[in-house]
């Protein structure tokens, strides 16, 4: 699954090639917005006049966030870039899940992306507060560009490509490698399809469209082995995460009248769980994917403790009800039916607050999920 990086200089375009790549290249590979033009074409002159680039993902970062810097990373250091990637958690833990990502020697700490970086790449993040500790650094940069697929997202940053339709950020990045001139190679590739995989549930959701499996053709085409990245996405774990997620269910609570009706089952998991048996919180992010099983429950809601008593949330909807609009009344976002918010209060009274939030928010037409 190995693939050799891109290399600075080695077919690399010139600055002026970077600016005319539209012109040269054939048809998108994804068609963007109208509306989003303009600010593609002066986000691409922001790269080509810029000599240092720091790429910023949200932290706890998941596929598609981590593949969608990785990419862009490895793609501007094939054109001369000097490139940082970096996400604002201490301590900085790349999941286990996604170790096999090429480009991980471009990861540094926060605490070495400069103060005032010359131009910062925001990927995935649909809230500042995703930031983490890179938030005072990404607002200081002389352009500030928010990569993303989310509608929640405030638009905050300088530029912003910002596109709901969109089923994962990874797919703007193709979207920028191809105006960049940059083309596929086996490790873009991995990344990308790992980000693209990542948010569409394997293409299973509602989100996937043709032009999505068309992406995903040409990602294969490269010689990627798909079976290999997704058997380490969804089909590896510790045994230590077994035991885990055996004492989730088990605590798992299901309340038929929550959500105006429609049912919401929930459970959470202890810090003292992980460390009992040496799992990390994030091994157990697919456990959300379990719970939203039952058919019985409209919403799915996983509480996930960390070492200083911070509940990370996370839920997911099939349809009728916006966990997004939800999850905002509790200071966090997502989309409509996949999103997550942080509390620092006991579970009871986070759970109590989530049920009222998800009585605001039921959806007038129920849709299948995104």
């Amino acid at each position: 699954m190995t693939a050799e990086p891109a290399r600075a200089g080695q077919g690399a375009p010139t600055t002026d090639t970077v600016e005319g790549a539209l012109a040269v290249l054939p048809g998108p590979r994804t068609q963007s917005p109208s509306g989003l033009e303009l600010e593609w074409q002066r986000v691409v002159a922001l790269i080509g006049s810029a000599s240092s680039i720091d790429l910023i993902c949200h932290i706890n970062p998941d596929g598609d966030a981590l593949g969608s810097a990785l990419a862009a990373g490895l793609a501007l250091r094939s054109l001369g870039r000097e490139v940082r990637v970096s996400f604002g958690d201490d301590p900085q833990i790349v999941p286990e899940s996604l170790s096999f990502l090429p480009g991980q020697e471009l990861i540094v700490p926060a605490a070495e992306v400069p103060d005032a970086p010359e131009l910062a790449l925001c990927f995935d993040v649909a809230a500042e507060s995703r930031l983490g500790l890179l938030h005072a650094k990404a607002f200081a940069a002389k352009a500030m560009v928010v990569i993303d697929h989310h509608a929640s997202n405030p638009g905050f940053g300088t530029h912003r490509l910002i596109d709901p339709g969109a089923p994962a950020t990874a797919v703007l990045v193709d979207e920028l490698l191809r105006r960049l001139g940059v083309p596929l190679d086996q490790a873009l590739a991995t990344c990308l399809y790992t980000g693209v995989a990542t948010d569409t549930g394997s293409f299973k959701y509602a989100a996937t469209t043709p032009a999505t499996h068309e992406l995903a053709g040409r990602l294969l085409a490269t010689g990627i082995r798909h079976d290999l990245i997704s058997r380490q996405l969804w089909d590896t774990s510790s045994f230590g995460y077994l035991k885990v997620l055996a004492a989730a269910l088990d605590r798992a609570v299901y309340e038929p009248a929550a959500a105006g009706g429609h049912g919401l089952v929930w459970t959470w998991v202890p810090y003292q769980d992980l460390a009992l048996f040496g799992v990390t919180v994030e091994e157990i992010e697919g456990l959300i994917d379990v719970l939203r099983r039952p058919a019985e429950a409209e919403v799915a809601l996983v509480l996930k403790q960390d070492p200083d008593g911070t509940l990370r949330g996370s839920c997911r909807a099939k349809g009728a009800v916006d966990v997004a609009a939800a999850c905002a009344e509790l200071g966090g976002g997502g989309h409509r039916f996949a999103a997550g918010f942080s509390a620092r209060e006991e579970v009871p009274v986070v759970v109590r607050r989530f049920r009222s939030a998800l009585l605001s928010n039921i959806c007038t037409e129920s849709t299948d999920e995104a």
